[in-house]
């Protein structure tokens, strides 16, 4: 090792230091795909090229790239005020989204706690839920339940409650007293279903089965996607989250609904809990409340949640938890320019508008070669391909890597495209990317 500043600096050709997450390391720095601009709807790559995003980025760009106010209000607070501690401090646009947050959500979700991360509002949420069972003195509810094929971030919570396999094997035993739902993906009955398949709200009723194993009173919380996105566009069984819902309210059991893929408009809804109309107790947040443009994430709980915490002397700090970036001030104030956009540009309701036109062209490539299953609702679609035999994932990433080539951005989890595009996009945008994909499809093998 050198000191710092010493000797050649590396060039900005050189890949290697770089760990990159999620990725096939080697491959990609053998043949880098190196995006350098963005604006709107698109990207530029290295080579000048436009690119049509096809994700919102990483499912988080919803107001589109580059929009200038969110631009605007990054720039002015960091000359503002760049940084303030959340611990034993404050500062005012923290309270002002907080609020805004509270407004935006159904019921009486009305408190919200800062995190930088979907992953870290995961964990913060499972902490909240065990240590609300404490506070009231049913210290015994410590299990808590995730689902199949759920994705809950990367932290050890989150992946204890997650059910995707490779997310959670190399990392030895995780936490203790976890369990798990079965997944509501049921394609032998529910394949090239139009938005809520028909079948599988039964499935909720494992949770019988779990509370009859562990004891309804050793049970703290029950976390589930609404909609789940990462593992390849599940959408829930009609009557599936209802379902839940009254299970979790029979047994004393805290639902955690992880919206950060959902939240802000991505179904033409808020939230999808607004969208289903179905409360849980705790809602998880990140992704498009800054449209992707400073890490943030949220956690909203239950007036009753939040209440069950201020007892004691006031003197006392009542939750032992927060980050040293929680309503950091550049996230805050790019956080309230992304709502005000969502808000005058009115793109929740603009998702809403293109579903039908969406859900069309999504079921549009029923019948393309290796098309064994199409998923839809809102602005976001799953595109499930036959996997090659013994080549699980192969297919779907010769398709990324297709698109990409002919100038859109989409994303593969196993064999499984998934779109989810930023919510500014316009029907020719569509077109784009659906006679994209059918050229792709018409000549993978």
């Amino acid at each position: 090792m050198t000191a710092q500043g010493a000797g050649v600096p590396p060039s900005v050709n050189d890949l290697s230091s770089f760990w990159m997450p999620f990725t096939a390391n080697r491959q990609f720095k053998a043949a880098p795909r190196m995006l350098v601009g963005a604006q709107g709807v698109h990207y530029t790559t290295d080579d000048g090229r436009q690119v049509l995003d096809g994700t919102a980025g990483l499912w988080c760009c919803n107001a589109g790239h580059g929009h200038p106010a969110i631009v605007q209000a990054i720039q002015a607070q960091a000359a503002e005020l760049d940084y303030a501690p959340a611990f034993q401090m404050g500062h005012p646009k923290a309270f002002a989204l907080a609020n805004r947050l509270a407004g935006m959500l159904p019921g009486d979700l009305d408190h919200v706690f800062f995190t930088n991360s979907g992953s870290e509002s995961a964990d913060t949420a499972l902490k909240i839920a065990l240590a609300y069972h404490r506070m009231r003195g049913e210290g015994s509810r410590t299990r808590l339940i995730g689902r199949e094929r759920g994705y809950h971030g990367v932290n050890f919570g989150g992946i204890s409650v997650g059910g995707i396999t490779n997310n959670r094997r190399f990392f030895g035993t995780l936490l203790t007293g976890v369990d798990h739902l079965p997944h509501t993906h049921r394609p032998e009955k529910n394949a090239f279903s139009r938005g809520q398949p028909a079948h599988g709200a039964e499935l909720a009723d494992d949770l019988e089965r779990l509370v009859a194993l562990h004891g309804a009173e050793t049970i703290a919380a029950v976390i589930v996607e609404p909609m789940a996105g990462s593992t390849g566009v599940l959408m829930p069984p009609k009557g599936y989250l209802e379902r839940l819902r009254a299970l979790c309210d029979r047994h004393g059991i805290l639902l955690i609904f992880d919206e950060v893929i959902t939240g802000f408009g991505r179904l033409g809804s808020s939230f999808a809990c607004e969208h289903f109309g179905v409360l849980p107790d705790i809602v998880t947040t990140a992704k498009g409340l800054t449209s992707g443009t400073v890490p943030m994430g949220a956690v909203v709980t239950r007036k009753g949640i939040y209440d069950a915490f201020m007892s004691g002397p006031e003197t006392a700090i009542e939750l032992f938890h927060g980050y040293t970036y929680s309503a950091h001030p550049l996230a805050c104030a790019a956080a309230l320019a992304t709502l005000d956009v969502y808000q005058s540009e009115d793109l929740f309701g603009r998702c809403a508008a293109l579903a039908p036109y969406w859900e069309e062209r999504v079921h549009g490539l029923k019948g393309k070669p290796h098309v064994i299953d199409l998923r839809n609702m809102g602005l976001i679609a799953g595109i499930e391909l036959e996997p090659r035999p013994a080549k699980p994932t192969e297919r779907a990433f010769e398709a990324f890597l297709k698109c990409y080539e002919a100038g859109l951005m989409i994303r593969t989890t196993g064999d499984i495209i998934a779109l989810s595009p930023p919510l500014t996009i316009d029907r020719e945008h569509i077109d784009t990317i659906f006679d994209t994909l059918a050229t792709v499809l018409d000549i993978l093998d």
